[in-house]
């Protein structure tokens, strides 16, 4: 008889001690635990990152956004600040606590998104224009 054979994706490897907070070790001894933040390696951590860098559309975020939930379980919320919105750190980016999600991950994922809408500005039009901010009167 065969038995089936599992591949184990590789796991981000652990932060220095002392370094970050994101609680990958307790993550991985909690059973039924979900465990799909820790597929997103350095690697794959930078090929996402350059990803949002290159946003070709307001669609295409959003796609990222749903990609990045389906796949890392990263929920993330896009939307005009509180206050007026004269730079892209107007624009607030906020994700959600996420059991084993680096901090360093937590801060360099807003800032290439901010990246990216001042690379396409028309962008963030799209987006202030989707929140009623730029319709005409």
């Amino acid at each position: 008889m065969m038995e089936a054979m599992t591949i184990a994706a590789p796991l981000r490897s652990p932060c220095p001690p002392g370094a970050c907070i994101c609680g990958r070790d307790p993550l991985l001894e909690m059973p039924g635990a979900d465990l799909r933040i820790l597929l997103l390696t350095r690697q794959e951590e930078k090929r996402l990152l350059e990803r949002l860098e290159n946003l070709q559309s307001l669609a295409d975020l959003e796609r990222l956004q749903q990609r990045m939930f389906e796949q890392l379980g990263i929920r993330m919320a896009i939307a005009p600040g509180f206050n007026e919105v004269r730079t892209m750190r107007g624009i607030a980016i906020e994700i959600d606590e996420l059991p084993g999600m680096c901090r360093k991950t937590r801060q360099a994922i807003p800032a290439a998104i901010r990246r990216g809408l001042e690379k396409n500005p028309e962008i963030a039009f799209e987006l202030l224009n989707a929140h009623d901010l730029l319709r005409d009167a």
